[in-house]
């Protein structure tokens, strides 16, 4: 497989690999293309070990990077998934939180190797969108929230 033009490179320590796999189990139209093993010793590994991961998560092309522990993720980069109802967000959000990850506000969460996802439900977006005093009591409810509640946000929209 060519490498795309454009592609959002991933920098791990170690784990590259299984978390691409976990990406791949985990989200739709997303796989796992090709494992690269490092062809002499670097910094942070011996030849042999793995380098690089082509791979797509929700058809978004990405290379994860064994790199070491010299940086690590932070909430100033996301993936976003828009769900389509509370079991979607559920699932997403359990199989994330539940895999080594933890909660954060609003339906961000992070995994276990520290990338950060907005597990976003298509109502909440379409009830930020509308405006006016909707979008503000959707707001304000979501602003309470760790994991979205699609009920409680159209509740919400309708006041």
């Amino acid at each position: 497989m060519a490498v795309a033009k454009t592609t959002i490179c991933l920098w791990f320590d170690k784990d590259a690999e299984s978390a691409a796999r976990f990406y791949a189990e985990t989200f739709p139209d997303s796989a796992v293309h090709a494992v690269h093993r490092a062809p002499a010793d670097y910094p942070s590994g011996k030849a042999g070990d793995v380098l690089t991961v082509e791979f797509t998560v929700a058809g978004i092309p990405c290379l994860g990077l064994n790199g070491g522990p010299a940086f690590t993720h932070s909430e100033a980069f996301s993936f976003q998934i828009a769900t389509d109802d509370q079991e979607e967000t559920d699932r997403y959000w359990t199989a994330i939180v539940g895999n080594g990850g933890q909660e954060s506000a609003c339906g961000w969460c992070k995994d276990r190797w520290g990338i950060s996802w907005q597990i976003t439900p298509r109502v909440l977006t379409d009830a930020l969108a509308a405006g006016g005093e909707e979008a503000k009591r959707a707001f304000e409810v979501m602003m309470e929230m760790t994991k979205i509640d699609v009920a409680a946000i159209k509740a919400a929209r309708r006041g």
